[in-house]
């Protein structure tokens, strides 16, 4: 279970920091180019924070093991910005987006379930044994 979470957690990052990225350094005027009619430019970056932020969450809380409980509530901010694009996108397109927002939708929460639950990191200090003490 361990392995098929550090797996999609892996791939979750790589995607969401690739569309986050591009939202969040690309020029207002690039994005007000790309965005449907009326969409504002200001959502874009803030989605695209949202995006890059939670891809970083997702993977260095549990890889440096500091405050690994940052990961599943990461991957759930993900869910939640995944709920907003799916609106957004019904509103402005349609819903052309929908199947790509469900699958990482679906993913980010199992990304999260999966390190509530089965596959938790501890932190340092909890995974680490405790000290001997002498009975002297």
């Amino acid at each position: 279970m361990k392995i098929a979470v550090w797996i999609v957690s892996g791939l979750l990052a790589l995607a969401f920091l690739g569309a986050g990225g591009m939202k969040a350094f690309a020029s207002p005027d690039a994005l007000a180019a790309a965005a449907p009619e009326g969409y504002p430019v200001a959502l874009m970056i803030v989605a695209g924070w949202a995006e890059v932020l939670g891809a970083l969450g997702l993977i260095l809380p549990a890889a440096t093991r500091i405050l690994p409980v940052l990961t599943p509530i990461a991957a759930t901010g993900l869910v939640v910005t995944m709920i907003g694009a799916a609106i957004s996108d019904i509103l402005t397109l349609g819903g052309a987006g929908l199947p790509v927002i469900a699958v990482l939708a679906v993913l980010s929460a199992f990304v999260a379930w999966g390190r509530f639950g089965p596959a938790k990191v501890l932190p340092r200090d909890a995974a680490a044994p405790a000290p001997a003490t002498s009975g002297a």
